[in-house]
């Protein structure tokens, strides 16, 4: 058991976000989840969509915890349709915020993880606006490594296919090792937040599909 460590899940009550969070506890995390919807069972309510929503679910996970800050967050909150500013915000802009935040601790180092889409990575030029923010992140994760290792490690886990949102159709493409379960995910998340001598990594968990196209 890990005893005190605390992470923050941004949407950690469904679909991936729920197996991460779920995977964390086993392992002796407290875990703090974020939603922006109030019947979700979530720790907290944040609309990361908003302005100051992150800075508001920051300030609510310093007060749930008598003002010391999370040893972990895992930015795993995402919007997959929308218009473009909405979706920049709560796909990248509120991301970076609490990384940001996270890095301004006085103690301790703490680590992010940041949750991108396995479709952004190598050089093919973005779709729409959902991969345009995901892209975004997944530059920010590089650059957040390397201006914040003094007091927060930042990585990323990009996954494949794992579950299709809820109205959205996405072809799986070609997967030599299968296509990937949310347990799958949650796993590469809890390596990271131990991997204490990693920062600025990307771990795809997409079934090889990246592999496959040359792309990583």
């Amino acid at each position: 058991m890990r005893g005190e460590r605390t992470v923050l899940v941004t949407g950690g009550t469904k679909r991936i976000g729920k197996a991460i969070a779920d995977a964390l506890r086993a392992d002796g995390w407290r875990v703090i989840t974020s939603s922006h919807r109030a019947d979700s069972g979530a720790d907290i309510v944040a609309d990361l969509a908003e302005p100051l929503g992150a800075a508001k679910l920051y300030a609510a996970c310093l007060r749930m915890l008598g003002g010391n800050p999370p040893d972990a967050l895992v930015n795993n909150a995402a919007l997959f349709v929308g218009d473009d500013a909405t979706l920049e915000t709560v796909n990248f802009v509120s991301p970076h915020k609490l990384t940001t935040l996270m890095a301004g601790r006085e103690t301790g180092r703490g680590v992010v993880v940041n949750i991108l889409d396995c479709r952004v990575l190598g050089g093919i030029e973005p779709r729409d606006a959902y991969e345009r923010s995901k892209r975004e992140l997944l530059e920010d994760t590089a650059k957040s490594a390397a201006l914040f290792a003094d007091t927060v490690r930042v990585n990323a886990v990009a996954p494949g296919p794992v579950l299709a949102p809820e109205g959205v159709s996405e072809k799986a493409g070609e997967m030599p090792l299968g296509r990937p379960r949310p347990e799958d995910v949650a796993r590469a998340v809890a390596f990271l937040l131990d991997a204490e001598a990693t920062t600025g990594c990307v771990v795809p968990v997409d079934g090889g599909q990246s592999a496959m196209r040359g792309r990583w």
